[in-house]
């Protein structure tokens, strides 16, 4: 049983190196998004520090992925990372990137449904990016009320009242690349009783 959970340790390291060179992210970009100072960071890849539930925890949402897979998965020296969708308001999210504190790409996917939502425009600080993969897209941008088909683009500032769903009852699929503001807005749970809505 101990010799299982060291094997299952010493492999955090490499994984953890893996993980971040694959998305071309500094150790000191990875102390910013997490917290973690550089030393600790180093350490931790090398394996001369012993990994802990609270230094993996933040790793772990910086990678995008889940406690088991950064503790469990098999040294193959595979480099892909299998990173899963996000539900967030009847919209898939899965994404595509996990560079931390960069720019952070998404394939959006908007079910199909009896009757169009009515928009619900809102602001955050940032950029956005949308392309149009199949469907119709219907995006909301301040004065604007457009419908967008497939192949093509969308990119605006999101200090402008935005809002986007589907054109019709069809599904739509789309990527959106934004950064850390537009992530804030579009992944993480809001506080109850916050105003802003998801776009």
């Amino acid at each position: 049983m101990d010799e299982d959970l060291d094997r299952a340790l010493e492999g955090v390291g490499p994984r953890l190196r893996a993980l971040r060179q694959q998305r071309q992210t500094t150790l000191a970009e990875l102390s910013e998004g997490t917290g973690i100072s550089v030393s600790t960071l180093s350490r931790l890849e090398s394996g001369s520090r012993k990994p802990t539930l609270e230094l993996l925890l933040p790793l772990a949402r910086a990678h995008g992925v889940t406690l088991d897979e950064l503790v469990d998965a098999p040294p193959t020296g595979d480099p892909r990372v299998h990173l899963r969708p996000i539900t967030h308001h009847g919209m898939t999210m899965l994404p595509l990137t996990r560079r931390a504190g960069g720019i952070q790409a998404y394939k959006m996917v908007i079910p199909a449904a009896g009757r169009r939502d009515e928009p619900e425009p809102q602001t955050h600080e940032g950029y956005e990016w949308l392309f149009v993969l199949n469907g119709r897209l219907r995006l909301v941008l301040g004065e604007h009320d457009l419908v967008l088909t497939p192949g093509e683009a969308a990119e605006f500032d999101t200090r402008v009242p935005h809002w986007f769903g589907r054109a019709d009852a069809e599904p739509v699929e789309f990527l959106s690349l934004f950064g850390k503001q537009g992530e804030r807005a579009h992944v993480r749970a809001r506080p109850k009783g916050a105003n802003s809505q998801v776009s």
